[in-house]
């Protein structure tokens, strides 16, 4: 986009009211805009990153090595102006009006709420996943069993669904809605549970029984909740904290692997991507951290959904200077993976890598804590749908999309870690 192009584009949204909110009514973000910003040196971004310590005007979406996406309010128009002249970076609109997403996907939610079932079409809230997993384990009684992570800051269980159809088999582990507005992670999560109990295809029938799975819909539990609730923009948890304002932590950087090395996290409260007072500061953390290490002789392999950008990311997190002595095989792995997806008639591309590698570095990650202190070899963090065209607000009919790209990459990559060894028993 031509520089006087995309001023012209800022002028036009800074003459409306912003953000609003009050103590009992959702945050609103009317006329909020996102933008990709394109840079080329470390100094561009970090000149652009040091927009988003204001939080009330900016709020970082995504990064990655050559580019940001900015949310920026009405009210930002001379500072990015300014930012974006000084650093001769270039920028391209692709969300006008972050509220009119948001009031879109609450229409298609309430629609399909209508019938009073639990489904695919609508994001659903944690009371109705927690529901709907009562009945699953009602409904399938010997194959399922349900497990219990622990409790959140706010007093939250943090539930979990086992499903096993026989014994000696590889175990498989899933977290999902680690970061509380990424819906869509959950929305998969559950239909995979679904898929698993009830597909009569052959070839999902042999993924589902021959492995163990373990699957936390909703990790974030608290934040998830308030996601729903006040904010549907809300990224951490919601623990305050002792030495400001904000609250919450980003619990994908609070694991005790490589914690806040090489800029991975920041120390900032107010921070998306605040790393916490201490490793394992967070309830949630901890829960998780605590059951898998119980595990760990039981889990093969571990899968981390995110979204978005349509990434399959391995460790290393904390470094792009150092690789997994496996690496070759994870990128073997994460191939099959994209491959899978592609290969469906929509046409989805997947990138892979290393996080570091491919994104920006990001210590204290789930991913990173399982490999490198847990011993579970293939572990990825997988970012769903889109590439910034909605974003985390990923309309509903994209739920059952979504969830088959990962169910056949899934497949592919079972497939391609038991061809390379990785599924014998432990």
């Amino acid at each position: 986009m031509a520089l006087n192009s995309f001023l012209i584009a800022l002028a036009l949204v800074v003459l409306v009211q912003g953000a609003s909110f009050g103590q009992d009514e959702r945050v609103r973000y009317d006329n909020y805009s996102v933008y990709k910003v394109k840079f080329e040196t470390s100094e561009q971004r970090s000149l652009l990153k040091k927009l988003v310590e204001d939080r009330e005007k900016f709020r970082l979406w995504q990064e990655a090595q050559d580019e940001l996406h900015l949310m920026i309010s009405p009210s930002a128009f001379d500072e990015l102006e300014t930012v974006i002249r000084k650093t001769n970076s270039s920028a391209k609109l692709f969300i006008s009006n972050v509220q009119e997403l948001i009031d879109l996907e609450e229409e298609a939610n309430i629609k399909a709420t209508r019938d009073g079932s639990f489904g695919w079409t609508k994001y659903n809230s944690l009371a109705e996943i927690y529901a709907w997993l009562d009945e699953i384990l009602v409904a399938y009684p010997v194959i399922t069993e349900s497990f219990i992570l622990g409790q959140s800051y706010e007093g939250r269980t943090i539930r979990g669904i086992k499903i096993s159809y026989k014994s000696n088999n590889p175990g498989v582990f899933i977290e999902s809605n680690i970061h509380a507005r990424e819906w869509v992670t959950s929305a998969t999560a559950t239909w995979l549970i679904n898929e698993f109990l009830t597909s009569t295809d052959e070839f999902v029938r042999d993924l589902a029984q021959n492995h163990d799975w373990y699957i936390v819909p909703v990790l974030n539990v608290d934040g998830f909740a308030y996601s729903h609730e006040k904010d549907r923009m809300w990224r951490k948890t919601r623990q305050p904290s002792d030495i400001s304002s904000c609250v919450g932590v980003d619990p994908n950087r609070n694991y005790d692997s490589h914690w806040m090395e090489n800029d991975g996290a920041s120390s900032d409260p107010c921070a998306e991507d605040y790393g916490g007072p201490n490793p394992f500061s967070e309830p949630e953390v901890q829960a998780l951290a605590d059951f898998v290490s119980s595990n760990k002789e039981k889990i093969n392999v571990l899968l981390a959904f995110h979204s978005y950008s349509q990434l399959l990311l391995s460790p290393y997190g904390h470094t792009k200077e150092e690789f997994p002595p496996n690496f070759d095989d994870m990128m073997e792995v994460a191939k099959a993976y994209g491959d899978a997806v592609e290969s469906l008639p929509y046409g989805t591309v997947y990138r892979y890598g290393s996080s570091a590698g491919i994104l920006y570095p990001a210590s204290g990650s789930t991913i990173d804590w399982a490999y490198n202190e847990q011993g579970v070899e293939i572990s990825y963090t997988i970012e769903f749908r889109d590439t910034g065209r909605y974003g985390f607000i990923l309309p509903p009919v994209h739920i059952i999309p979504n969830a088959e790209e990962a169910l056949v990459g899934i497949v592919a990559l079972l497939d391609k870690c038991e061809e390379l060894g990785y599924l014998e028993l432990k």
